[in-house]
């Protein structure tokens, strides 16, 4: 089954706890938490507090993703603030198995995230040592942004590899999902689906929008 996430970036962070209940009561499978450093990229957003603060307010498994320099400072204290799954980007680490190591040490699933421009080739040795593999469909940093259409062909690929190596882990989109982007990402082998203004949005209802992104993609 298609695992929707839906992420917080796009939440009003003054009613997120009733936000977060209201995902999980719709159906939602994690709840993805972007971390940002304003380094990695451009704006900074939330930390080890917050994601203490959702643990309290849902048992739904922690997605967080690390749009972070130097993660392998902090992981520890998003571990311990109740994350399941820590996503590392391949850009930020040059010691990235070690990283993953150290991930799945402290009790967690390890995710690898690559950057819409980077190739599927430069994690394929790391594949069989992750629980998740999210591709960014947008450039990481901002919300609401246009889904990039080439990316349908590196999910493909990355699907394609996944099954021909065997490899059980994850295949995550990040980026531009909603109601049209959804059903073309599943088909092209995504399965698990990140989507913030299709399901946050201005004037939108959080079970209803959860639901029309059920139904694309069942």
């Amino acid at each position: 089954m298609i695992k929707l996430a839906p992420s917080i970036l796009a939440a009003d962070f003054s009613r997120l706890g009733e936000e977060v209940a209201a995902c999980e009561a719709a159906g939602a499978d994690y709840i993805h938490v972007d971390v940002m450093d304003g380094r990695f990229v451009p704006q900074i957003t939330v930390g080890p507090l917050i994601v203490e603060a959702l643990r309290s307010r849902t048992r739904l498994p922690l997605d967080v993703h690390l749009m972070i320099e130097e993660p392998e400072r902090h992981i520890q204290a998003f571990g311990q603030a109740g994350a399941d799954i820590l996503t590392v980007h391949q850009e930020a680490s040059s010691l990235l198995h070690r990283l993953i190591e150290r991930i799945k040490g402290l009790g967690l699933r390890a995710g690898v995230s690559i950057n819409p421009m980077t190739p599927v080739a430069s994690v394929e040795e790391v594949l069989p040592y992750i629980d998740l593999l999210l591709l960014m469909t947008v450039d990481p940093g901002y919300g609401a942004q246009t889904f990039i259409l080439s990316m349908l062909e590196k999910i493909k690929k990355a699907r394609s590899l996944l099954d021909e190596k065997g490899f059980s882990c994850e295949l995550e989109v990040d980026g531009g999902i909603n109601n049209e982007t959804a059903p073309q990402v599943v088909a092209a082998g995504a399965t698990v689906l990140v989507a913030g203004t299709a399901v946050f949005g201005e004037g939108r209802e959080i079970g209803a929008a959860i639901e029309a992104l059920r139904a694309f993609v069942s």
